[in-house]
């Protein structure tokens, strides 16, 4: 198994840095542009959310943003000491109802779970969250 990782503040102008970090990382796995650029969008995604919901754009806080890898699988674990997003709260957007009456956000959790192949949400024992995002090679091509 490799690791790699990065460690931000919980700043929203660091997002940047969080997607070169993870398009590299996914990009030397050996996935195809199209999937780079979907994996890193999911973890821009989970980052915006922790520092806009769980830190509540306090800028003093950290994230770790860890990628695990094996011959099949891609996973980046997102962690923080934020409040907790409990995504089973929250519902599946109804498209035709966003799509009648657009507006800003409230897709993250929706379009993270479409891109991943799945998206968990974990408490650890020294009471951090922890944000999984997995991508397997095999769903990856074709």
């Amino acid at each position: 198994m490799i690791t790699s990782i990065l460690n931000i503040s919980s700043n929203t102008e660091k997002l940047s840095v969080v997607r070169e970090f993870v398009s590299d990382a996914a990009r030397n796995f050996g996935f195809d542009d199209e999937t780079v650029s979907k994996i890193s969008l999911a973890v821009d995604e989970a980052c915006t959310n922790i520092i806009k919901h769980a830190y509540e754009y306090a800028p003093n806080k950290e994230l770790e943003i860890k990628v695990l890898t094996n011959k099949q699988q891609f996973e980046v674990i997102i962690t923080h000491q934020g409040k907790l997003l409990d995504p089973k709260l929250i519902k599946s957007p109804d498209m035709k109802e966003y799509l009648v009456h657009p507006r800003r956000g409230g897709l993250g959790i929706h379009l993270m779970r479409l891109l991943m192949d799945s998206v968990e949400y974990k408490i650890r024992d020294d009471k951090k969250c922890e944000v999984h995002l997995m991508k397997k090679m095999s769903t990856a091509v074709g």
